[in-house]
């Protein structure tokens, strides 16, 4: 899975037809320019989502101001992430704003479409009864029907008919032809001359970047996410503030999973896959380290993995690297009395069961007695 960064899905978007506001990427503050015609936005280009809400997306509306909040911008984080370039674009003036998204539903396993009437919030906090979700057979396509059915829901001039359907046409055309997982736009301002799109996420799925060399040299975005592909270790971040290593991807998806039931939030998700080498295993705790979680959970489900010898990884980590957060360590396997004693001496809180582990890395990030 890669993020396209919102000025590369921006420019996708306009080889597919879809209109964005004027714009121009700056990769360091010297790279501003003087002319500037009235009001214009700037955004730090990070994989991430919710920029707005931590000082990512500024207002400015002069030169000057403009200088000012880039030059602030580059000196920080945003959910994790520093921005290596800045997209510097017009305001577009605009009568409403909605949600559009194309994208996999796994448990249909299907791509639907999803539009709203509320844009440029959270779409995770919309109700489903405030969604249109319009599942789509990939073997057919979109239909005409259902470009009708996602119209007439959002309530929009019918001035405006063909132009959106134009944007369905041409969101339907992205997902497919550049194998994407998620072609979104939110939110897709809505002007006397039509649609524009406010912003972008595009992700491609990764296993497909051989049939897309345009993406390659760009992806994947995040400078944790690369280190790790060059250490042939399967890493994404996800956003939350607690470090996830697990070995498996279905234990890993379940984990997360876990971790969210308990009101908990996983920042990654790192399959270890069946090794016990403790190299491996200490490298992959440094990766997780560098997006900074405020604890880390390692669930271990051995077979043919060794878990003291995961342990001895853990703890030459640990001396090795001192992280400044908590580890909780769930072994289970071959060897796992070693490994939990190993783990124990070393001072590492090692737990029976999934559940305990998580449970109290949950605890441990809420300020709360593990």
């Amino acid at each position: 899975m890669v993020n396209l960064l919102e000025y590369q899905g921006k420019a996708l978007f306009t080889k597919y037809g879809i209109s964005v506001p004027k714009s121009y990427v700056a990769k360091t503050p010297a790279g501003l320019k003087r002319a500037h015609r009235g009001v214009v936005f700037i955004k730090a280009q990070v994989p991430t989502g919710g920029r707005g809400k931590s000082g990512g997306v500024v207002k400015a509306k002069t030169y000057n101001e403009a200088k000012k909040v880039l030059k602030k911008m580059a000196s920080e984080e945003f959910n994790g992430f520093k921005p290596e370039a800045f997209l510097v674009e017009d305001r577009v003036e605009h009568e409403a704003e909605v949600y559009m998204s194309v994208a996999l539903d796994r448990t249909q396993r299907l791509p639907v479409f999803i539009v709203s009437k509320k844009g440029g919030v959270d779409i995770e906090q919309v109700p489903r009864e405030e969604l249109n979700i319009v599942k789509i057979n990939p073997m057919v396509g979109l239909r005409e029907y259902q470009k009708r059915s996602m119209f007439d829901y959002l309530d929009i001039h019918e001035s405006l008919r063909k132009k959106i359907y134009a944007l369905l046409d041409a969101m339907w055309a992205i997902y497919t032809e550049k194998d994407a997982e998620l072609v979104e736009i939110n939110p897709v301002g809505i002007t006397d001359d039509g649609p524009v799109a406010l912003d972008a996420k595009v992700v491609i799925d990764d296993d497909a970047l051989f049939r897309h060399k345009e993406f390659q040299k760009e992806l994947p975005a995040d400078k944790i996410e690369r280190t790790a592909k060059e250490h042939d270790i399967s890493f994404v971040r996800l956003g939350g503030d607690i470090g996830l290593i697990a070995n498996g991807a279905g234990l890993t998806m379940a984990t997360i999973d876990r971790i969210s039931d308990v009101g908990g939030s996983a920042g990654d998700f790192l399959d270890l896959g069946g090794t016990d080498d403790p190299d491996r295993v200490a490298e992959a705790i440094r990766i997780v380290s560098e997006a900074k979680p405020k604890a880390l959970v390692i669930n271990i489900f051995g077979g043919v993995t060794k878990a003291d010898t995961v342990a001895n990884g853990i703890i030459n980590a640990v001396k090795k690297y001192k992280p400044r957060f908590g580890i909780f360590v769930r072994l289970s396997g071959f060897n796992k009395d070693e490994g939990k004693l190993l783990l124990k001496q070393n001072g590492i809180m090692a737990f029976d069961t999934s559940d305990d582990a998580i449970n109290a890395a949950v605890s441990a990030t809420r300020g709360q007695v593990a």
